[in-house]
């Protein structure tokens, strides 16, 4: 018997698939203490981000794509 593998809870909150296969996520240092950042910075924080091709791996693995 085969055994079915689990999608990792936590990164499928975090991580979407693009429809090429690349991974986002979201900005960090979005969330508090932005007071002491600039406006241009923090406009910033809104795009998504793509995960660093050395985590790619290991991301798709925890989301069952790989």
């Amino acid at each position: 018997m085969k055994l079915k593998q689990k999608t990792h809870s936590g990164a499928k909150d975090r991580f979407k698939l693009t429809a090429k296969g690349k991974v986002k996520r979201r900005s960090a240092f979005s969330s508090h203490l932005l007071g002491g950042k600039s406006q241009d910075r923090i406009r910033g924080f809104r795009k998504d981000q793509n995960v660093a091709s050395g985590d790619e791996n290991n991301v798709k693995r925890m989301l069952g794509k790989k």
